[in-house]
C-alpha cells in the first residue's frame, strides 16, 4: 500500500512540473509575440511618417529623385517583409536609405529651417527610440524563452509540447553600433 502512495505522489509531482513548466513556457511565448507586435506597431508608425517626409524634402530637392525611389523601395521591402530575420533585413537596409535621404537634407538650408520637417524629424527619433525600446524588450523575451527551451528538464516538456525557439531581432553590426548611441539627426 505504501508503494502505491508513494507512486501516486511521484505521478502528482511529475505532473505539477508538466503543469508549470507549460504554464511558464506559454507564458513567455506570449510575451514574446506581444513584443513583437509592439515592434510591429512602431515600425509601422514610422513607415507611416517616411511618405510625408519624402514629399517634404521633394519640395526643396525635386533632382533627387534616385533617392527617393532608393527610399520607397526600401519603405516596400518593410512593409512586405515576413517574419524576424526578413524583417531585420528590410529594417538594416531602409535605415541605409534613411541615411542618402538626411543626407540630401544637408544641402538645402531651407529645407533644414522648415517646421514641418523639423516636426517630422523629431517624430522619426522618438519613434527610432520607442523602436528601440521594443526591441531590448523582444528580444530579452526570446532570450528568457529560448533558454527555457533549452534547459533540462524544462527542455523535455517543451519538446513534448513542440514550443520552438525564436529569432533574435538582430540590426547588422554597423546598425548595432549605431543603435547603441542616440539618433543622431544633423539639420
Amino acid at each position: 500500500m505504501i508503494a502505491v502512495w508513494i507512486i501516486i505522489g511521484i505521478v502528482a509531482i511529475i505532473g505539477i512540473f508538466i503543469w508549470a513548466t507549460y504554464n511558464s513556457l506559454v507564458t513567455l511565448r506570449l510575451r514574446v509575440d506581444e513584443a513583437w507586435s509592439d515592434i510591429t506597431v512602431q515600425l509601422k508608425r514610422r513607415l507611416d511618417l517616411i511618405p510625408n517626409l519624402v514629399e517634404t524634402v521633394k519640395g526643396y530637392a525635386k533632382h533627387e529623385s534616385g533617392v527617393f525611389e532608393q527610399v520607397t523601395e526600401a519603405r516596400s521591402q518593410v512593409v512586405n517583409a515576413k517574419g524576424v530575420k526578413e524583417t531585420a533585413a528590410a529594417e538594416n537596409q531602409f535605415e541605409a536609405t534613411l541615411k542618402s535621404l538626411f543626407a540630401v537634407a544637408e544641402a538645402y538650408p531651407d529645407l533644414k529651417a522648415n517646421t514641418n520637417f523639423i516636426e517630422l524629424q523629431k517624430e522619426l527619433v522618438d519613434t527610432e527610440d520607442k523602436i528601440q525600446a521594443a526591441r531590448r524588450f523582444y528580444n530579452n523575451g526570446v532570450m528568457s524563452l529560448n533558454t527555457k527551451i533549452q534547459m533540462f528538464p524544462q527542455n523535455v516538456v517543451a519538446a513534448m509540447f513542440s514550443f520552438k525557439q525564436r529569432d533574435f531581432f538582430e540590426l547588422e553590426a554597423d546598425e548595432q553600433a549605431k543603435a547603441d548611441k542616440p539618433v543622431d539627426v544633423k539639420f
